[in-house]
């Protein structure tokens, strides 16, 4: 038996599919839907293990900045899998099926909150405060990531802001505790 989604979710999804489907649609041209699933990719893991690996050779506590990063992306991976778990959003291609085009494989079947969209603003705000000279380059993946994640039919904007908004108290928690 699969686990009811909270109400708020199905009075959300009415509000919001309407948006997603017009969003998806500019994934049906080609450089786009490209641009938006390496984005996607680059947001699963590999941007932010090479930004983490690099850490010891830009920074002087670089060694303290990867237990640091290391420590924070766990925490909110843990905090992520079971928020996610526990609210049961199935993501907007599989409610609304012929409505919502899918571009790109889901992981799993829920979407709220964005897992990519948290990681992204965390490592954003992690990096203006130990590296801002890489925001020009970090900032904009980071949009380019959470722009994905609605683009791509994955996620509805609403999850999005979540994830952004956990991944933000992350990363100013993260602050507080290491600076």
């Amino acid at each position: 038996m699969r686990p009811r989604p909270l109400a708020v979710f199905d009075r959300l999804d009415l509000l919001e599919w309407q948006f997603c489907q017009r969003v998806t649609r500019y994934s049906l041209y080609r450089p786009w839907r490209l641009t938006l699933q390496i984005a996607s990719r680059l947001g699963d893991w590999p941007a932010w293990v090479a930004l983490m690996a690099a850490l010891p050779l830009m920074l002087p506590d670089g060694g303290m900045r990867l237990v640091q990063y290391t420590l924070t992306a766990l925490i909110a991976i843990g905090v992520y899998r079971f928020v996610k778990t526990r609210l049961c959003r199935e993501r907007p291609f599989i409610t609304y099926r012929n409505g919502i085009q899918c571009s790109e494989p889901a992981r799993d079947r829920y979407s709220f909150p964005s897992g990519h969209t948290l990681h992204a603003v965390m490592f954003c705000v992690l990096v203006a405060a130990h590296m801002p000279w890489l925001l020009p380059i970090v900032m904009p993946l980071a949009l380019l990531i959470a722009i994905s994640r609605v683009g791509l039919g994955l996620h509805y904007v609403s999850d999005v802001v979540a994830g952004g908004a956990m991944g933000y108290g992350f990363a100013l928690l993260s602050l507080a505790f290491w600076g």
